[in-house]
């Protein structure tokens, strides 16, 4: 990992001295450099709004893309962990153990943003221009359960733990070799993020919330993986708590 100076690291508008950029991965850091990049829309506006906290009932008044609107909520501030870490530097409280749990070695689930208050963990999937990731194994027809039945190591996200994503969705029956694309593959980095989510909540006994923050004029790209993902998640108290909001909408809480 490098460290990684102002000149490095362009499209940051505000916060660009913050110790945070001198230990974010590199590719996280790479991402700054996309004309499309989302790492600089969420740090550009997210960022300025949370000096020191954003307020959950705010973000909570928000007109959503998708979701329920005006729950009722308890006030809590919210502290922002940009892909880990907060603008400081320091790694959220036992968010690398609970990787470990859930991934295992490899590489591992990659959140955008945690806002981490005293009673909430609000789970945040930042989209501009991308689609919701698939799973690499089975787009490279690597996938240890339809390509390489007999490979000596299994899909762990079907094996019993934390991180089955059975426990967390109806995706049915594992998948077998015959089986066309299975939800797995369509929803694997929803998947991911959602059982992350709920392990990191459970390990500091926070409520749960899942949102998305995307483009008005792209959520329709979005909107039909979107509802199937949702129509899927097992527990109907997360399921009220899942929201998309627009990234228009953040910004105008900037003009207020």
């Amino acid at each position: 990992m490098r460290t990684h100076n102002r000149r490095q690291i362009p499209r940051i508008l505000a916060g660009a001295n913050e110790p945070i950029f001198s230990i974010l991965p590199d590719r996280v850091i790479s991402n700054f450099r996309s004309p499309a990049s989302e790492n600089a829309l969420l740090w550009n506006l997210v960022y300025p709004l949370a000096q020191p906290t954003l307020s959950l009932q705010t973000l909570n008044n928000i007109h959503p893309l998708w979701g329920s609107q005006n729950l009722v909520l308890e006030k809590d501030s919210l502290t922002p962990y940009y892909w880990g870490y907060k603008s400081s530097g320091e790694r959220l409280q036992g968010l690398d153990g609970i990787l470990n749990e859930i991934d295992g070695p490899g590489n591992k689930t990659e959140i955008d943003l945690f806002l981490c208050g005293s009673k909430t963990l609000v789970v945040v999937e930042a989209k501009h221009r991308a689609n919701f990731g698939r799973c690499s194994r089975y787009l490279q027809d690597r996938c240890p359960e339809i390509h390489t039945p007999d490979h000596p190591h299994p899909c762990r996200y079907w094996e019993i733990g934390r991180q089955n994503f059975s426990d967390h969705l109806m995706f049915g029956a594992r998948p077998m070799a015959e089986d066309p694309s299975p939800p797995c593959n369509r929803h694997y980095q929803l998947a991911r993020t959602l059982v992350v989510g709920k392990a990191l909540a459970e390990e500091l006994k926070l409520d749960l919330y899942l949102w998305i923050i995307a483009a008005q004029g792209f959520w329709k790209s979005l909107e039909k993986t979107w509802l199937d993902f949702v129509d899927q998640v097992r527990d109907d108290a997360l399921w009220r708590k899942m929201r998309v909001i627009a990234w228009e909408d953040i910004r105008d809480l900037t003009k207020t």
